[in-house]
């Protein structure tokens, strides 16, 4: 018979504590939906997926507190039945969990609007690398006073610590919404994107790709009536443009099928020019998500990207010796490596994900 979940952190300390002990590595692994990011993942195995379960929600409060190894899929239905949302639009990948979630922080098209992972973050229940659990943040985020450890693990990939529970602020859905179509070049799109994001309209969503652009607003009826004026397009139908959107925010539009080119995330300031590389380009988020689909060498990528300010991730099917996240340098390095040595001294968790010591 499984452990009862709320055995399994316990359990979870002294695994740890043997790990530091002996020198052995552990890898985090919840539904393993993005175990193809970063480099190869090294250790035994720790699965989180029988710690799951939502511990307290109270749709009046808008804060849920979830266990880690629960589904994400889970979270949203529950949520959705309420009339609420996540309102980063998170990634379902399938067998996505909220602490892997967490971990990866990655956000989908309404990051623009409502902000990423970490900004509706309020506490998180962690184990680190000295088999201690601690708790950092509450349920209200009147209780975050100082710094905010608990942001720390959005986008650590689990190299600080084992995430074992989080809470979470929710927010109600839009009561409408309205996806409109333009025909517009890559530069085009960057500046109505963000010309139109300088203005108070309800802008929660826009991408484009192949000559095509899709803003997406969000709010009430007469607030749509009146942003469509501005921002102009052909209206999509509902069905359409709910798919469309899911499939952007899941990496299931074709241009993300896995092919023999790698693929880039790159990130850099949203009105950066169209960045003049071969390949095929998808862009989000008013212009600062960028999507390539290249066979340059990643030096390339990299360095065109870094010239703008930006940095460049390598998604998927990377060459031999291309890391997949880009590596740190200088102060950077230095401020990581001070945590790391905080949170895990001896390296338990994840070694390697990011990289070098990260």
């Amino acid at each position: 018979m499984a452990p009862l979940p709320e055995t399994l952190p316990r359990r979870w300390c002294e695994q740890v504590r043997e790990a530091a002990a002996n020198g052995r590595a552990l890898r985090i692994v919840g539904g393993g939906s993005k175990s193809f990011l970063g480099d190869v993942l090294q250790g035994d195995l720790l699965d989180t997926r029988g710690h799951s379960g939502v511990v307290d929600y109270d749709p009046a409060e808008l804060v849920i507190s979830v266990r880690a190894g629960t589904p994400l899929h889970d979270v949203t239905d529950l949520l959705d039945a309420h009339g609420q949302m996540l309102a980063f639009e998170p990634p379902a990948f399938a067998g996505a969990t909220i602490g892997g979630m967490v971990a990866s922080g990655l956000s989908g098209p309404r990051r623009v609007q409502a902000g990423a992972v970490r900004d509706h973050l309020l506490g998180v229940s962690l184990i680190d690398g000295q088999g201690q659990l601690l708790r950092f943040g509450g349920r209200v985020m009147k209780n975050v006073a100082g710094f905010d450890v608990s942001r720390l693990m959005a986008g650590a990939w689990g190299t600080l610590g084992l995430i074992t529970e989080v809470s979470l602020r929710t927010l109600p859905r839009p009561p409408q919404e309205l996806t409109l179509r333009l025909e517009l070049d890559e530069a085009g799109a960057i500046d109505r994107f963000n010309r139109l994001a300088g203005q108070p309209l309800p802008l929660s969503a826009t991408a484009w790709h192949a000559g095509l652009a899709h803003l997406r607003l969000s709010g009430t009826e007469a607030s749509l009536r009146a942003a469509r004026a501005t921002t102009g397009g052909e209206p999509v139908g509902d069905v359409e443009a709910s798919a469309y959107w899911q499939a952007l925010r899941d990496q299931r539009l074709p241009f993300f099928t896995y092919g023999q080119h790698a693929l880039w995330r790159l990130s850099v300031p949203g009105t950066t020019a169209p960045v003049e590389l071969p390949g095929e380009m998808l862009m989000e988020w008013h212009g600062g998500l960028r999507w390539l689909r290249s066979e340059i060498p990643a030096t390339a990528v990299r360095t065109a990207v870094a010239d703008r300010g930006g940095h460049a991730q390598c998604w998927y099917n990377r060459a031999p010796g291309v890391a997949g996240f880009e590596p740190l340098q200088g102060p950077m390095a230095a401020l990581h490596r001070r945590l790391r040595r905080a949170f895990d001294p001896q390296g338990v968790f994840n070694p390697g994900r990011m990289g070098g010591e990260f």
